[in-house]
């Protein structure tokens, strides 16, 4: 017990909070994300060492920008929470976003006050970081109730025997990506962009997109890499490559994939604009952290072309692809000799509660990214933008349900000009 209350440390004493006579039930922790994933022995030593706190109708819980030591779980009640713009949403224990903190960054994103008598549940950040994805590229686990997926089990196998085929990242990538180790020119660039003419068309065709603000358009592959930058256009060109790896002669796996790199152009437009708007980490850089978040399912649906027809079904492959992206993504982006900030994007981009470092990252914004581009989805348990930590790392932009919203909608055009730009 004395390890599990060393384990649960950050539990507030002060004799002045009013603590709620019904204790932590395990039903009721079982619903809180993602205190539901501790183990039970974890889950029943964190409900004894844990009390609700009741506080009283029109306590201001905590105040934007205030510095924060804990997620805040609401239990009972209800809860208003306000934006600096004044923008005001309600959460009630009720509904399904309270299965989420109310907050959980390193800061306070919104003002929150109760609304009525409220009961709530203070978690130390450590706990909440328990469950966060660890980078483990080399280990592909199985949920037991997908253990009967035999397509499953095969890649399975084939990834831990390390028989894996992973793609090639094309060589006018590779090429541009060496060259530019040497501190090469805007002339030396554009002649290694020009052997392959689709590539240079295309970022011609990238650099007057509605992504990038201009008044005269570029009409050559130098005027599009001087408007860009070297960084930029590097970025950008294996962005464009990686374009090719996203085929197949099989129909089946080529609707599957062409699913999957319109869904990945979404998620990078979207990575671009919150880079752009934030103005901390380079916007380019970030879109490519949108198009690699996935680059593990391509590895999957070739093994999977390679199979015979009877020996898998669409919904087999539906239930894998979650489970294998992100190891196998982090895989490939590691045999690209990618950073290490852009290896883990795979393994992490789905964490809404990945805390990882205190300054934003590309991961961070591909999380708001990904969490963005699910808004307004039936059926999506999600948690409130405001809630995550990776929101409260953003210094230019606030986010709220509404102000998200704003961005999508601003943003609409810029991303369908974007889709139709890297998908024909």
């Amino acid at each position: 017990m004395a390890l599990m209350s060393s384990f649960f440390k950050g539990k507030k004493t002060n004799t002045d909070i009013i603590y709620s006579s019904d204790s932590l039930t395990l039903e009721a922790l079982n619903q809180l994300i993602p205190i539901r994933n501790l183990s039970d022995d974890k889950l029943e030593s964190f409900a004894l060492e844990h009390k609700p706190e009741v506080l009283p109708k029109g306590h201001i819980l905590f105040k934007i920008n205030e510095p924060s030591k804990t997620a805040i779980f609401l239990l009972k009640g209800s809860v208003s929470l306000s934006d600096e713009n004044g923008k005001t949403f309600d959460v009630n224990a009720t509904e399904t976003k309270a299965k989420f903190p109310l907050s959980s960054g390193l800061k306070h994103t919104t003002t929150a006050i109760a609304k009525t008598e409220i009961n709530i549940l203070r978690v130390s950040q450590k706990v909440m970081a328990i469950n966060s994805s660890k980078p483990n590229p080399t280990k592909l686990e199985i949920p037991n109730h997908l253990s009967g997926n035999r397509l499953l089990q095969t890649f399975s196998q084939q990834f831990i025997d390390d028989e894996l085929e992973v793609p090639s990242l094309p060589s006018i990538a590779i090429q541009l990506r060496k060259a530019m180790q040497n501190e090469i020119g805007t002339e030396e660039a554009v002649k290694i962009i020009q052997l392959d003419p689709v590539i240079s068309a295309k970022l011609i065709e990238v650099a007057n997109c509605p992504l990038y603000v201009c008044l005269h358009p570029a009409k050559s592959c130098f005027e599009a890499v001087q408007r860009i930058g070297l960084n930029a256009t590097r970025n950008l060109v294996i962005s464009l490559s990686i374009k090719n790896i996203f085929s197949s002669k099989s129909p089946l796996i080529n609707k599957h994939l062409d699913q999957q790199w319109k869904r990945s152009i979404y998620l990078s437009s979207l990575c671009f604009i919150l880079a752009s708007a934030d103005k901390q980490i380079n916007p380019e850089e970030a879109l490519l952290a949108g198009l690699i978040a996935d680059i593990g399912t391509i590895p999957f649906l070739n093994f999977v072309e390679k199979l015979p027809a009877d020996y898998y079904n669409e919904e087999e492959i539906k239930q894998a692809i979650p489970v294998v992206k992100g190891v196998v993504g982090s895989t490939i982006l590691e045999k690209w000799d990618f950073a290490e900030d852009f290896i883990k994007i795979p393994l992490i981009s789905e964490d809404w509660h990945y805390h990882g470092e205190d300054h934003i990252t590309y991961a961070d914004i591909v999380i708001l990214s990904r969490l963005h581009s699910r808004i307004g989805q039936k059926s999506a348990h999600l948690p409130a933008i405001t809630s995550i930590p990776s929101a409260s790392k953003l210094k230019s932009i606030t986010l709220s349900p509404e102000n998200s919203l704003s961005i999508l909608h601003d943003a609409k055009d810029k991303i369908n000009e974007t889709l139709r730009t890297f998908s024909s």
